[in-house]
């Protein structure tokens, strides 16, 4: 055990956190896999259990594996890994799987494994380290527009084209990352407001396609409009069906809740365990669970951006920045649909809801911030033991003389 600690390196902090809200994740999976079981008659409680905890300790795993890769070795793996995830897309595109229900082109199965794979969470994180790597290539530099077409947007227009017709939430997320990104990385701002406007009007163009060939992506469009439509009023839809089983829940909490696994709500409140389990940590918890969960991400945001800015160059900065966010936002926007202040998105609590590909691609990210942190580390150490052999031979030469013969 003393030996694993010893190689875990990077922020010490970021490791708490991230321990932290994988243990805690235990006890609202467990309550809320009684909806899975009771109400859906799938699987057992303690087989829901099982499955999240191996898929923590591989997310674990993945952590580990990854923050012992140097992190300017990312740059190079984005160029690589941009055709794989296109490829990837196209196929999840063409003959993606039915979860539960859920509209078939966001999950393509493994063969031979028998797991389903959500390849936008992937593609998310591949681009945005190549929207990074493209920032640190032409820092300090005059940007012309025309330059940055084909090497910075048209891999972000592929990427979300090809996102786009199964889950606009993902979509807009990562389109409103990469431009806090080339903002951050200074980006011309008068460019950026150009890509805006394109992003608009395309979305524009792909609604009225929709609308006017409707066989092409069957209820996908609807389904954003229902959404937004529940959102401004009071439409009884599937959706407002959730959120006023939510606020339920949250407004039964309390200050300290009904304890735990002694929520109600979870019987009559579907994707529990994914979507709204944050309604469900409030109802067991109360105030005090949800400000709890709010501390430990804004911790995580902190200690992220303090990596990024002790990072030793622009790429390091700007890539702990791109893997970092998205997490940080994925949670809060989380957290405002339980409490309805946006509509219904399908974004998972990170760590703390299940799914594996969720898990995984979190944790991922997260091993590259560590390896970050970690190379600044090595640093801190080398420049140390410099410093301590610099003033040993100022204090007494003969004996460093000594010990080198």
């Amino acid at each position: 055990m003393q030996q694993l600690f010893k190689n875990i390196k990077g922020d010490k902090a970021i490791w708490a956190v991230v321990c932290l809200l994988a243990l805690f994740s235990f006890l609202p999976i467990y309550s809320a896999s009684t909806n899975l079981v009771y109400v859906v008659g799938n699987g057992t409680t303690i087989g829901h259990l099982i499955k999240h905890a191996a898929l923590l300790f591989i997310g674990l795993f993945i952590i580990y594996g990854v923050h012992k890769i140097p992190y300017r070795y990312f740059r190079a793996l984005s160029i690589i890994a941009m055709p794989v995830v296109i490829l990837l897309l196209l196929i999840t595109l063409a003959q993606g799987t039915t979860i539960g229900g859920a509209n078939a082109s966001r999950w393509i199965r493994i063969p031979f494994v028998g797991i389903s794979f959500q390849t936008s969470t992937l593609a998310a994180l591949v681009l945005l380290i190549h929207v990074a790597r493209y920032l640190t290539k032409i820092k300090d530099k005059k940007v012309a527009f025309k330059e940055t077409l084909l090497p910075l947007w048209l891999p972000v227009f592929v990427v979300l084209s090809l996102i786009l017709p199964a889950n606009f939430s993902t979509t807009a997320i990562i389109f409103g990352m990469v431009m806090l990104l080339c903002f951050i990385g200074g980006y011309p701002l008068k460019y950026l407001m150009s890509i805006i406007g394109a992003g608009v009007v395309c979305l524009a163009l792909f609604v009225l396609t929709a609308k006017a060939f409707p066989g092409l992506f069957p209820n996908r469009v609807d389904t954003w409009i229902s959404r937004v439509e529940s959102f401004m009023d009071d439409a009884d839809t599937e959706s407002d069906y959730q959120i006023e089983k939510a606020k339920i829940a949250i407004a039964t909490g309390g200050v300290v809740g009904l304890g735990a696994g002694k929520s109600v709500m979870k019987n009559f409140l579907p994707q529990s365990t994914s979507d709204f389990i944050y309604a469900i940590i409030v109802e067991e918890y109360g105030l005090v669970g949800a400000l709890t969960l709010v501390f430990l991400y804004l911790l995580l945001l902190f200690r992220i951006v303090v990596v990024a800015h002790k990072a030793e160059d622009v790429f390091g900065k700007l890539l702990v920045l791109a893997v970092g966010l998205p997490i940080i936002f994925q949670a809060f926007i989380n957290m405002a649909v339980a409490v309805e202040l946006f509509p219904v998105t399908g974004q998972t609590l990170p760590l703390i809801s299940s799914g594996g590909t969720s898990i995984w691609m979190t944790c991922l990210a997260i091993g590259v911030i560590l390896s970050v942190s970690a190379k600044r580390e090595e640093e801190v150490v080398e420049a140390s033991a410099k410093a301590t052999q610099k003033n040993k031979v100022e204090e007494n030469p003969l004996e460093v003389l000594s010990e080198q013969l």
